[in-house]
């Protein structure tokens, strides 16, 4: 084989597995989920933009709120038993006001999750608005 003739070979095999890999690509399908399946967050965004619905924002800053807050979440995030979801779930405290927010497991969960803010020294109200994730 001629030393002229290797240059050639490469680039030419070079070319084939571009093109492989090109074919390769455009058979590849994209994911779509079926129908039924919500894919964002776009009725829960409508709803917190609602001037009723309170946000992590609306926290307020005393130092009586900041404690209380503090207190639900060390307590929730050291109950294992609970979900990935009730562990994050939003706690908003205004004026010794919680306020719950945010997806859990089922009905148990939620109501864990109350009776924990509501067993916090400071707490005159517990407005739980968690809900309940649906398979």
């Amino acid at each position: 084989m001629s030393i002229r003739l290797l240059p050639n070979i490469f680039v030419s095999m070079i070319g084939l597995i571009l093109m492989a890999g090109i074919v390769l690509a455009e058979e590849a399908k994209p994911y779509s989920p079926p129908a039924d399946v919500d894919v964002d967050n776009t009725g829960r965004n409508v709803r917190d933009r609602s001037d009723t619905a309170l946000t992590p924002e609306d926290q307020k800053e005393t130092r009586g709120d900041v404690k209380i807050t503090a207190a639900i979440r060390k307590s929730i995030t050291k109950d294992k038993s609970l979900s990935v979801d009730a562990r994050n779930a939003k706690i908003i405290t205004r004026n010794g006001v919680v306020t719950l927010r945010g997806p859990v497991e089922n009905q148990a969960e939620k109501q864990k999750l109350e009776s924990i803010a509501r067993k916090v020294i400071g707490v005159k109200q517990v407005n739980n608005q968690l809900e309940i994730n649906t398979p």
